[in-house]
């Protein structure tokens, strides 16, 4: 059963006070301004994991055909793993010649090709596993990791909910400070929301692991999904 705990940041100097008497007395009523502020922290139940596929040869022909058969390797593997429906995705595949400069004139080193995908891993425990699979197959490097959470679209709306909450308890704070209350609300407004958390890069460059590694110990530990909103309330 996940859980999760919520978090409000307070936001130094987040209350404005607006509106002069005179300009009550004109109709515009006097107004507060807040900043509401929620954090909810979550273990993530999903990750994504980036990895690249690298064959080189002097002829770029060759070159392709060896990435296609390590590629088809991998990705048996990969469905071999019962990761579930449509798991596996390609993100890029290049075809590129390398070159070498000595003394000024560049010299050819061949051709590399290079197929990159990601995989979706549902099972947090399984992440280890996984990478171990990949590159004992013939995965050449694993260019990040990322974890999120397959309910972040209702944890959003918790989190916005617990923001304007949050913002009404400052609205109130400051009115009462003011000696006074607070009326209707007149304005909220979403400043922002957290994003997915962005891959994090594990083995930079084209170098495997060894195949007779142990599956390396990988953590989910907590992921954040924030929301930050401005309020204005009628003071009474």
């Amino acid at each position: 059963m996940q859980t999760f705990r919520i978090l409000a940041l307070a936001t130094a100097a987040s209350t404005i006070l607006a509106a002069s008497p005179a300009r009550a007395d004109e109709g515009d009523p006097a107004k507060v301004v807040v900043r509401g502020d929620s954090i909810l922290r979550v273990e993530p139940n999903v990750a994504f994991i980036t990895l690249a596929i690298e064959s080189r040869n002097t002829n770029p022909r060759e070159a392709q055909q060896s990435n296609a058969k390590t590629s088809d390797a991998v990705l048996a593997k990969l469905r071999g793993a019962k990761l579930g429906e449509k798991a596996v995705r390609t993100l890029a595949y290049s075809l590129q010649e390398e070159f070498d400069y000595e003394k000024g004139e560049r010299r050819s080193r061949g051709y590399v090709a290079r197929n990159q995908i990601e995989v979706r891993v549902d099972d947090i425990a399984r992440v280890g596993e996984i990478i171990d699979l990949a590159t004992g197959s013939g995965a050449t490097s694993v260019g990040g990791l990322a974890f999120d959470v397959k309910e972040r679209r209702e944890l959003e709306r918790d989190a916005l909910r617990e923001a304007v909450a949050d913002g009404r308890k400052r609205a109130q704070a400051a009115a009462a400070g003011a000696g006074t209350k607070i009326g209707r609300l007149l304005t909220i407004e979403q400043q922002g929301a957290s994003a997915p958390t962005p891959p994090r890069p594990m083995f930079r460059g084209a170098v495997a692991m060894s195949a007779k590694a142990p599956p390396p110990p990988i953590e989910g530990g907590e992921i954040e999904i924030s929301a930050s909103v401005r309020i204005t309330a009628e003071l009474e």
